[in-house]
C-alpha cells in the first residue's frame, strides 16, 4: 500500500483526507520517460484499491505540467515500449473510478497535454502553453486523435494536432479543452471543487462516473488502440518520422522528404 505520503523518483504522492495527490517531479519539464511512466501505473494501480480515496489530483512541480513524453523514447527501439506504457497510464486515468483533477500552469504539451485532457475537470492557468507539437517532429499524438475532437470539436481537433499550434489556457477553456481558466495558481478552484466532492457519496460519484462516460470509454478503446497501430505499424516506418526525431535531438531543422 502506498504510505500516507510518499517521493519516488519522479513522482511526489500524498493522501489525506480521501484524496490523492500526484506530482510530477523531473525539472525543469517534467518530461514524462518510461520510468515516469511505469511510477504513475504503479501508484495509479494502488490508488484505485483504496476505498478511502475518492479523488485524485494531478500536477506539474515546479515551473510547469509537463512538456511532455521523452523524445528520446520514441525512436525505433523504445517507441513500442513507450506507446504500451504511456497508453497504459492514460488507460488507467480513463478508466479509474475515482474523480480526477488536473491542476495545469506552465507548459501543457503533447503527452503532457493528453494526460491533462483526460482528466475529468482542468484547472488551468490563463497563461498556461497547451499544444500538441508531435506533427513537427512527422509524428501525431494517439490519445489526442482518440478523444480531442469529443472535447473541442472536430475543426479545433483538427487544426491542433494537424499544425501542432500552441493556445494559452484561457482559449483552452474556452473550446473545452479545460474546465476553468484561472488569472493565477489553479488551487483555490481545485480546492473549492474538492470541497465539493467531499460531501458527496463515493460510491455515487464512482458509479455515475461509469455511466457518465460508457459511451465515451466504447469508442476511446477502439480509436486509441487504431492510433496506437497506425503509429507503430505506418508512422514510425517512414523516414520523415525517424528524421523528425533525429532533427530534435540534434537540434536542428528538420529535412523532410515526405516518405
Amino acid at each position: 500500500m502506498i504510505p500516507t505520503s510518499t517521493q519516488a523518483a519522479r513522482i511526489g504522492v500524498d493522501l489525506a483526507q480521501a484524496v490523492a495527490r500526484i506530482s510530477l517531479r523531473q525539472p525543469p519539464l517534467n518530461i514524462i520517460d518510461i520510468g515516469m511512466m511505469e511510477e504513475l501505473a504503479q501508484v495509479l494501480a494502488e490508488i484505485e484499491t483504496r476505498s478511502d480515496i475518492t479523488a485524485l489530483v494531478v500536477c506539474g512541480a515546479g515551473k510547469g505540467f509537463s512538456a511532455g513524453v521523452d523524445v528520446a523514447a520514441h525512436t525505433p527501439d523504445k517507441v513500442g515500449e513507450m506507446l504500451t506504457k504511456f497508453h497504459a497510464v492514460i488507460r488507467a486515468f480513463v478508466s479509474t473510478r475515482k474523480i480526477t483533477i488536473a491542476a495545469v500552469h506552465g507548459h501543457c504539451l503533447g503527452g503532457g497535454a493528453e494526460l491533462a485532457m483526460v482528466c475529468d475537470m482542468v484547472y488551468t492557468t490563463e497563461d498556461a502553453q497547451w499544444g500538441f507539437p508531435e506533427i513537427r517532429l512527422g509524428c501525431y499524438p494517439p490519445v489526442a486523435c482518440a478523444a480531442l475532437a469529443a472535447l473541442v470539436g472536430q475543426k479545433r481537433a483538427a487544426e491542433l494536432i494537424l499544425t501542432g499550434h500552441s493556445i494559452s489556457g484561457k482559449e483552452a477553456a474556452e473550446i473545452g479543452l479545460a474546465t476553468l481558466a484561472c488569472p493565477g495558481d489553479p488551487s483555490s478552484a481545485v480546492e473549492e471543487r474538492l470541497g465539493q466532492l467531499s460531501h458527496l457519496s463515493p460510491c455515487a460519484l464512482a458509479i455515475t462516473k461509469k455511466a457518465f462516460y460508457a459511451w465515451d470509454s466504447i469508442h476511446f478503446d477502439k480509436g486509441l488502440a487504431r492510433a496506437e497501430k497506425t503509429y507503430f505499424e505506418e508512422l514510425m516506418k517512414t523516414a520523415d518520422a525517424e528524421e523528425g526525431i533525429r532533427a530534435f535531438m540534434e537540434k536542428r531543422p528538420p529535412r523532410w522528404n515526405g516518405r
